[in-house]
C-alpha cells in the first residue's frame, strides 16, 4: 500500500528521484535554474565589458605617455596593475561568496570595476591612475570568477557549452575596445573608459535573476564515497590533479598572451609588412572568439577532456607550422581557433572530477591571470637567447606540455 505510486502522486518523486538522478547527467537541468533569461543576457554583456576594459589599456599607451610623461615600460604598468587586481579579486571573492552570496559578489564587482575605470579616466597623476587600474582589476576578478563559477555549475549538461558562449563574449569586448580607441583616437581614452564605466551600472538591476546560493556540483560517483582506507590516497591524488590543472591553465594562457604579444614582431621579422602583421594578429583574436562560439554545440556532443585534448594537439601543430614563413599568418589563426575552448571547457571538467575541492575553480582562474602576467617577461627572456624567429617553436614546446598535461589528467581522472 505504501509503495503504490498512485497513493501519493505529489510526494513520491521527492522520495525516489534524488538517489537515481544525482549520478546521471541528463537529469541535471531539473535543478532550480541559477540564472533567469535576463540574467544570462546581462552576464554575457558583463563579459563584453570586462573584455573591453582589459583591452583599452594597450591602445591608450601613446596618450598616457604624453599626458603623464611616461616611458613605454611605465605606461605598460596600467595593464599589470589591472591583472594584479584581478588575481586579488578572484581570491578575495572566492573567500567571501559563501558568506555574502552571489548577487553581492557580482554587484560589488560591477561597482568596483565601474569606479576603477572612471578613476583611471579622471586620474590627476599616474600613481592615482595605477591605483584606479588596480581597483578596476579587483572588480574584473570578481566578475570573471563569479560568472565562470556559476556558469560551470548552473546549466547542468549544458554548462560547458554555456561557458564557451560566455567567454566568447569576452573576446567580443577585447576586439571592440581597441576598435573604439582607434576610431576616436587614443587622446580620447578618458571618454571611452568613462562610457564603459557607466555601462556597468545597469547590470546591477539584472542581478535579481541570479540565484543567491547554488547547489554543490554533482561529481563523479567516487567523490561521494570517500572510503576510509583510501582517504589519504584520494587526497594526494586530488592535489596532483589540481596541480596539473593549474599547470595547464598557466601554460595555455601564457601561449594565448604570447601569440597576441609577439605575433606581429615575428611576422615582420620573417618578411611581412607592419599592416599585414597587425591584421593577422587581429584575425588571431577574432578566431579565438569564433572558436568559443563554435565549441558551444560541440560541447553538447563531446566530453570536455576530448575537446581539450584535440585543442591542445591542434594548437601544437599550428604553432609548429607557424615557423614556416609562408604559412605563419594562417597557422596563427589556427592557434586562435584551437586554443579558444580550453579555458571555458576545463572548468566543468575540474568541477566534475574534484567537486570536493571548493576553491579549485578560483585557484585555476587566478593561475590563468598569473600566466598572462608572466608570459611577457618569460617569453622575452627566451627570445633573447634564441631570436624572434624561434617564437612559434618556443610556444609550440609550451603547447606540447599542455598536451602532455591533458593526457595525464585524462588518465588520472579516469583511474579515479
Amino acid at each position: 500500500m505504501t509503495d503504490r505510486p498512485t497513493g501519493r502522486p505529489a510526494g513520491q518523486p521527492a522520495v525516489t528521484e534524488p538517489p537515481r538522478t544525482t549520478p546521471t547527467g541528463p537529469e541535471t537541468p531539473a535543478f532550480t535554474p541559477v540564472f533567469s533569461p535576463v540574467a544570462v543576457v546581462a552576464s554575457c554583456l558583463g563579459f563584453v565589458l570586462i573584455g573591453v576594459v582589459q583591452a583599452l589599456y594597450g591602445p591608450s599607451i601613446p596618450a598616457l605617455r604624453e599626458e603623464y610623461g611616461l616611458s613605454p615600460s611605465a605606461a605598460g604598468l596600467g595593464l599589470s596593475a589591472h591583472f594584479a587586481g584581478g588575481v586579488v579579486g578572484v581570491l578575495l571573492f572566492d573567500r567571501l561568496h559563501a558568506r555574502i552570496g552571489n548577487r553581492r559578489v557580482l554587484g560589488s564587482s560591477y561597482v568596483l570595476m565601474a569606479a576603477g575605470a572612471a578613476g583611471f579616466a579622471l586620474a590627476p597623476n599616474w600613481p592615482v591612475a595605477l591605483a584606479a587600474a588596480l581597483l578596476a582589476g579587483l572588480g574584473f576578478g570578481g566578475i570573471d570568477y563569479g560568472l565562470n563559477q556559476l556558469f560551470a555549475v548552473g546549466f547542468g549538461t549544458r554548462s560547458t557549452a554555456m561557458l564557451n558562449i560566455l567567454n566568447a563574449h569576452f573576446g567580443v569586448g577585447a576586439i571592440l575596445g581597441p576598435a573604439l580607441i582607434g576610431a576616436v583616437g587614443s587622446e580620447h581614452y578618458p571618454a571611452v573608459f568613462l562610457a564603459f564605466s557607466l555601462a556597468n551600472l545597469p547590470l546591477l538591476f539584472c542581478l535579481r535573476g541570479v540565484r543567491e546560493h547554488v547547489p554543490r556540483p554533482t561529481g563523479a560517483p567516487e567523490s561521494g564515497a570517500p572510503g576510509r582506507p583510501g582517504g589519504p590516497v584520494l587526497a594526494r591524488s586530488l592535489g596532483s590533479v589540481l596541480g596539473v590543472f593549474v599547470t595547464l591553465y598557466v601554460l595555455h594562457v601564457g601561449i594565448e598572451a604570447g601569440v597576441g604579444g609577439w605575433e606581429p614582431t615575428h611576422l615582420e621579422t620573417v618578411g611581412y609588412g607592419a599592416g599585414a602583421a597587425a591584421t593577422a594578429t587581429s584575425v588571431y583574436w577574432l578566431m579565438m572568439t569564433a572558436g568559443r562560439f563554435l565549441a558551444a554545440p560541440l560541447a553538447l556532443r563531446f566530453s570536455p577532456q576530448s575537446i581539450i585534448a584535440v585543442s591542445c594537439a591542434g594548437m601544437t601543430v599550428c604553432l609548429l607550422l607557424a615557423a614556416i614563413p609562408g604559412l605563419a599568418p594562417y597557422a596563427y589563426a589556427g592557434v586562435g581557433l584551437f586554443i579558444a575552448p580550453i579555458f571555458p571547457t576545463g572548468l566543468p571538467w575540474l568541477n566534475r572530477v574534484a567537486p570536493q575541492a571548493r576553491r579549485a575553480g578560483a585557484v585555476v582562474i587566478a593561475a590563468s591571470m598569473v600566466g598572462g602576467v608572466a608570459a611577457g617577461p618569460a617569453l622575452g627572456k627566451a627570445i633573447e637567447w634564441s631570436g624572434v624567429r624561434a617564437v612559434p617553436l618556443i610556444l609550440g614546446g609550451v603547447s606540447a606540455l599542455c598536451l602532455a598535461a591533458t593526457a595525464w589528467l585524462i588518465r588520472a581522472t579516469r583511474a579515479r
